[in-house]
């Protein structure tokens, strides 16, 4: 097997932005009850989606997390 196939590309600004939107509405109630429940998630926001993500999800969460960082 191609060793490379299994290493993912990094993601884009926009595809970044739009999985850490999704993270967030996903696990609002569970990681992100302090923030407001409609807050739409730009580049200065997604250091805390991660740290939320990280500290009070499960692991789906923690692997959305882990992606993000790349």
């Amino acid at each position: 097997m191609n060793e490379t196939a299994s290493i993912s590309r990094p993601l884009t600004t926009p595809e970044r932005l739009a999985l850490a939107q999704q993270a967030f509405q996903r696990f609002h109630s569970r990681c992100f009850w302090f923030m407001r429940e409609d807050l739409l998630v730009g580049e200065e926001d997604i250091e805390a989606v991660i740290h939320g993500l990280r500290a009070h999800g499960n692991r789906e969460a923690f692997l959305i997390a882990a992606r993000l960082c790349r």
